[in-house]
């Protein structure tokens, strides 16, 4: 009899314990939601680049001669047109003067020819057509009048024959010197004005050149910007193509960016994007300006051109910057964060729905456009419900759950430098009660 009492306690203990394991399975798992939202969401294109100046320069001696003098240093800012630096160039300038000596000699050569030359020879042929006109008159007379003497009888046929002679003689002389007239008058004149014209011209043209070649010795810069180079000290030979100075204008710069071809398709001239340094996090607003046609087929990717202002000229060139380009703006999406996303059946995603009964429902989803910490979602849930943002894995679907209220504040922690306290019994109650040291 004495022994049944003690096969009781160990069966009394076993089913204490199976009791306890099955509350403690069926207890809500603690979880954290929130509520599925609309918002705007942007597709990105992302990829990685280096810095380029928005203008470059390297200024280069297009003749052979030794600098004279620097006018500016590396980090100045000069203007279009702004002389940097002069080269040596007094034999060009001796070419110079030999030059506007030439031509003004030609051009009282042109003067002397139009005003004299010419005038002079043609009164002259004009004096040796009236002369002729003259001798062929009297030649005319003098045939005349053998002519009759011989019809007399009076005069023997030679001396008409003589008579003749000179009458033709005289009228080819005034032939020749009339066409003579005609051709100063025409021909003759045109021509020497034209070659003493073109002497001018031609001495005109070896001035400009001389001038031309002494503008050489003085170096402008082409654009405007900020001096990032400057080679050569003064004394030193400048050579032809070798840059003198190089001038970059960073008032606004351009990040040219390798994008994933896969990715490619959806960029397009005009778009807004943001260039970020990559060692200090510092980001500017650009728009894209060019997108390569060509895709590189060593790195499979697509370059793309971002230009930015540059304010301060705080952004420098050759920087390795991240490009991202807003390709997409999607408005009223349906949209949860990134941390209710679940995996779900052969390969897909879920995320865990909580119902007003506090039980999780898993449901697949189909994702869309993600950005930053949210993510688009086109079917699965709707805007209103609750997700599972924390304690979804491993949470059975239709598990029953307890919501955690992350507004809540939690109790602050006890003090580890507070005095220890030690029971004390109240007299009046007989109860144990801390009391501090």
């Amino acid at each position: 009899m004495n022994q049944k009492p003690l096969l009781l306690i160990p069966l009394l203990l076993l089913v204490s314990c199976s009791k306890k394991e099955t509350a403690e399975a069926e207890a809500p798992a603690p979880v954290q939601v929130t509520a599925v939202t609309q918002d705007t969401i942007r597709r990105t294109v992302a990829g990685d680049g280096m810095l380029f100046p928005r203008d470059q320069a390297g200024v280069t001696a297009k003749i052979a001669a030794p600098v004279q003098r620097f006018l500016v240093q590396r980090g100045d800012h000069v203007k279009q047109g702004q002389l940097l630096a002069v080269l040596e160039s007094r034999d060009l300038a001796a070419g110079e003067s030999e030059s506007q000596a030439l031509l003004a000699q030609t051009e009282a050569n042109l003067r002397a020819t139009t005003s004299a030359q010419i005038p002079e020879s043609i009164v002259k042929a004009q004096t040796d057509v009236d002369t002729a006109k003259q001798t062929e008159d009297a030649a005319k007379k003098l045939l005349d009048n053998r002519e009759k003497l011989f019809q007399q009888g009076a005069l023997a046929r030679k001396l008409v024959d003589d008579a003749q002679v000179a009458y033709a003689q005289a009228h080819g002389a005034l032939l020749s010197a009339q066409e003579h007239l005609r051709a100063l008058q025409s021909v003759g004149k045109q021509e020497q004005l034209k070659t003493a014209a073109s002497q001018v011209d031609a001495a005109r043209s070896h001035l400009q050149s001389s001038q031309v070649q002494v503008s050489y010795s003085q170096i402008v810069s082409p654009i405007s910007g900020v001096v990032a180079d400057r080679p050569l000290y003064a004394g030193e030979m400048a050579t032809p193509g070798a840059p003198l100075v190089t001038v970059m204008d960073i008032s606004r710069v351009i990040a040219r960016a390798n994008v994933p071809q896969n990715q490619s398709a959806s960029v397009r001239v005009g778009q807004p994007a943001t260039i970020t340094q990559v060692d200090t996090n510092h980001t500017v607003e650009g728009k894209v300006t060019v997108v390569s046609p060509a895709t590189d087929p060593n790195s499979t990717t697509l370059q793309v051109w971002v230009q930015a202002e540059n304010p301060g000229e705080q952004l420098k060139p050759g920087t390795s910057v991240h490009v991202t380009i807003m390709t997409e703006v999607i408005k009223a999406a349906t949209v949860i964060p990134v941390a209710a996303v679940l995996p779900g059946e052969e390969g897909g995603t879920a995320c865990l729905v909580i119902t007003a009964d506090h039980i999780a429902h898993r449901r697949s989803v189909k994702l869309g456009v993600r950005e930053g910490d949210k993510v688009q979602i086109l079917n699965g849930v709707r805007p209103g419900e609750e997700v599972v943002i924390v304690g979804g894995i491993g949470l059975d679907d239709k598990a029953k759950v307890k919501i955690i209220d992350l507004t809540v504040k939690e109790a602050p922690d006890e003090d580890e430098n507070a005095p220890e306290e030690t029971p004390v019994k109240d007299q009046k109650k007989g109860e144990a009660k801390p009391k501090s040291k």
